[in-house]
């Protein structure tokens, strides 16, 4: 598609729009005259200059990726609106496209019921999935793995909740046997299953998990922020094909989180929340004298922490799912380049005399580290840290990510490794940009001319 087309056509069409209202006159306060403008634009798009190539398939570092240009048109024409979707009065348009991607996104899960609302963030989603678990289960804590994002912790420090992080195995999944032991003593009443660690990509065994809850009548809330749209792989032919069972589980879960601005193509910040039980929406109740006024539907903000929030957001999300639904043949088809992607770099990392695979990977995210010798953590560490900083200053650069392993996580995988040191950094890259599945041989080839240079 032509962004710059259909960004004119927003512009003319909210024009259209707003001209049916009939004419009246901008406040000359807010006057400013081109030239005035220019000289700020030139400095403003100078400074956005001072930002990495995340759109290029060099860009194989952490999790950034620019939207799909159908968010961006989609996005910028509500955005010239300005709905707010807190309310069916600050956004009537916007709220019920709001509805109707939850509701797609619920579907995607195999929620039958659902309660849910998007978000500005999958940390804020799941700040309100911890609120709702710790109103169900007052006085018990929250177990989440090891490996899980850092804001479990610091949300259970918000909501004043004990946190318990539980052990993670040599594929850095929980375990189970662990969060066992810790279910026996009833200190915990919300068990947080991640489907794709930020680190790894490691996926829970939410599948299992499901007994757990019935033997110890804990929550089970499936933080899948970033993984989530991985479910469209699951049981899928060919190598891009994830197992089914984790994913085909969640549907039994209780709350889950995911974000589409990281594998639903979506500007920052667009995060979502949902729920099983609608039921839940009663610990959302309040009262606001001047909000919900024109409509006795239920107002998005009458289920959510939040209040304001962008419409536009929405709208983008919207937009997207009419030109690539969250299904197999519409976002899957994306999610499994980045995939067969991450799976080409693991056989060529393997193949490879100049690097070693740090673990497999389960969806698209790759862990790597130069072969040293010799093979210590800390010259592994080095060396790592060397190819960082050397690919970004490049003539021909390529950008890379790290990722601090512990000792104990690094020696389990590679117990011929000299421990030497508490851990080391490897190499990280996120390939969640389908254009990485062209540019494979290429990438490994610059960062094995990065981990061969003096």
């Amino acid at each position: 598609m032509d962004l710059k087309h259909w960004l004119g056509r927003a512009t003319e069409a909210v024009q259209e729009w707003a001209d049916s209202f009939g004419p009246y006159q901008p406040h000359p306060s807010l006057h400013i005259d081109d030239d005035r403008f220019a000289a700020a634009f030139q400095e403003f798009t100078g400074r956005l200059g001072d930002n990495y190539p995340f759109f290029h398939p060099h860009y194989a570092g952490q999790m950034l990726k620019p939207p799909h240009p159908a968010a961006v048109v989609g996005y910028l024409t509500a955005m010239l609106i300005n709905p707010n979707n807190h309310a069916l009065d600050g956004g009537p348009a916007t709220a019920r496209m709001e509805r109707e991607v939850v509701a797609q996104l619920a579907a995607m899960f195999g929620y039958d019921t659902h309660l849910g609302h998007l978000t500005t963030s999958g940390t804020i989603a799941n700040l309100e999935a911890l609120f709702v678990a710790r109103e169900l289960h007052p006085g018990r804590g929250v177990a989440y793995s090891a490996d899980a994002h850092y804001t479990h912790g610091r949300m259970c420090h918000v909501l004043g909740l004990k946190g318990h992080p539980v052990p993670t195995d040599n594929h850095g999944r929980m375990r189970l046997d662990a969060l066992e032991d810790l279910l026996r003593g009833g200190e915990v009443g919300t068990v947080v299953l991640t489907a794709g660690t930020t680190g790894l990509g490691a996926v829970d065994p939410v599948h299992h998990a499901l007994a757990l809850r019935e033997r110890y009548g804990v929550r089970l809330h499936v933080d899948a922020a970033y993984g989530g749209f991985f479910t469209l792989l699951a049981g899928a032919e060919g190598p891009e094909g994830i197992p089914a069972e984790p994913w085909r589980a969640i549907a039994e879960c209780d709350s889950l989180v995911i974000d589409p601005h990281k594998h639903g193509l979506q500007p920052y910040g667009c995060g979502a929340v949902l729920f099983r039980d609608p039921e839940v929406g009663r610990f959302y109740l309040h009262d606001s004298p001047y909000t919900y006024f024109t409509s006795s539907e239920l107002h998005l903000g009458e289920i959510s922490l939040e209040c304001s929030r962008a419409g536009a957001a929405a709208a983008a999300l919207w937009l997207t799912f009419q030109l690539l639904p969250p299904t197999p043949a519409g976002l899957g088809r994306v999610l499994a380049a980045g995939r067969r992607a991450a799976l080409h770099w693991s056989d060529l990392i393997t193949a490879s005399d100049l690097l070693e695979l740090y673990q497999r990977p389960e969806m698209d995210i790759v862990s790597y580290f130069p072969s040293t010798d010799p093979a210590t953590l800390s010259a592994i560490d080095a060396e790592s840290a060397r190819a960082l900083t050397n690919g970004m200053k490049s003539a021909t650069p390529v950008f890379l990510s790290t990722l601090k392993a512990g000792r104990e996580a690094f020696t389990a995988r590679h117990p011929k490794i000299t421990a030497d040191t508490d851990g080391a950094r490897v190499l990280r890259s996120v390939l969640m940009k389908p254009e990485s599945e062209q540019y494979a041989e290429q990438l490994i080839a610059r960062v094995e001319e990065l981990v061969r240079s003096d």
